[in-house]
């Protein structure tokens, strides 16, 4: 294999330059785009680049300095939009949140990205992280969805973003509950697109490894534990199925979800985005 240039293994930094840019006139102050785990990595990096692109964004998590620290990059940034932050458990206060957000303008956008891992065996797989997980990742997008809706068909029109995975499509071993609701947030996409007659479009982004904090966090510990390079980790023991040898940034999930938003993907209504390197199609 040809020597491939080192990946900075760090979050990168978000920048205006960096984001997609669309015009869209429903992409504007009056337009609330509900985005949850946004104190950190992809929901941080969605958050950005809506507000970027002009939406107030209404950004929630339980991590209130992870939002607060959201809220200063896209302010530094100068973004044209702005971020509000809700602070809330999705497990407890779905309903809440859905509420805050419509008291900031009209909600027509919902990005489920808030996520938790356990890497655990099925035997020895703790139930209560499994019940974890599923009520953040696949029970609140399904009422955050139920309490959005009403306001979207207000709106005329909507759409609801799922982050799914290659986890949605295929699995891997010790994942189960990671497993099982990525493939459940397709289902959801799905059963959204069924419901919304298309007046509300529902959309998965489906990725491979991208380098956010919980993600790079993993590495030196896992290169140590092997005895290989930081660079091998990446390269041959998450990327070693994809083409792409190399992590995807935040903020070009980001931009793939500003483009399910937007009025170019009309079309994409039940779909899922698959920007994976070639992991799930190719092999050697």
């Amino acid at each position: 294999m040809a020597d491939t240039p080192e990946q900075d293994l760090g979050p990168p930094p978000l920048a205006s330059e960096q984001v997609l840019s669309v015009d869209d006139d429903r992409f504007a102050p009056e337009t609330v785009c509900l985005v949850t785990g946004a104190a950190s990595g992809i929901g941080r990096a969605v958050a950005f680049a809506m507000a970027d692109n002009g939406c107030t964004v209404v950004a929630t998590d339980v991590d209130e300095d992870g939002l607060a620290e959201t809220v200063d990059v896209a302010e530094d940034a100068g973004v044209d939009g702005t971020v509000e932050t809700v602070a809330a458990d999705l497990r407890e206060e779905a309903a809440d949140v859905v509420d805050a957000a419509a008291d900031r303008g009209q909600v027509r956008f919902l990005a489920n990205i808030a996520g938790l891992q356990h890497v655990s065996p099925i035997e020895e797989f703790p139930m209560e992280k499994y019940d974890e997980m599923h009520d953040v990742m696949l029970r609140a997008p399904l009422e955050l969805t139920k309490h959005s809706l009403p306001h979207m068909h207000e709106a005329g029109s909507g759409a609801v973003g799922n982050m799914a995975s290659v986890h949605g499509h295929y699995v891997t071993s010790d994942k189960v509950a990671y497993n099982v609701v990525k493939f459940g947030l397709r289902g959801l996409t799905q059963s959204i697109a069924a419901e919304g007659d298309g007046t509300v479009r529902a959309y998965s982004v489906s990725t491979g490894y991208v380098a956010t904090p919980l993600v790079t966090g993993q590495i030196p510990d896992t290169a140590e534990q092997r005895g290989v390079s930081e660079q091998e980790v990446v390269e041959d023991v998450m990327l070693g199925q994809a083409r792409n040898k190399e992590m995807m940034d935040p903020v070009e999930v980001a931009n793939l979800f500003v483009f399910g938003f937007s009025e170019h993907a009309s079309h994409l209504n039940g779909g899922d985005l698959p920007f994976d390197g070639g992991m799930m199609s190719t092999y050697e």
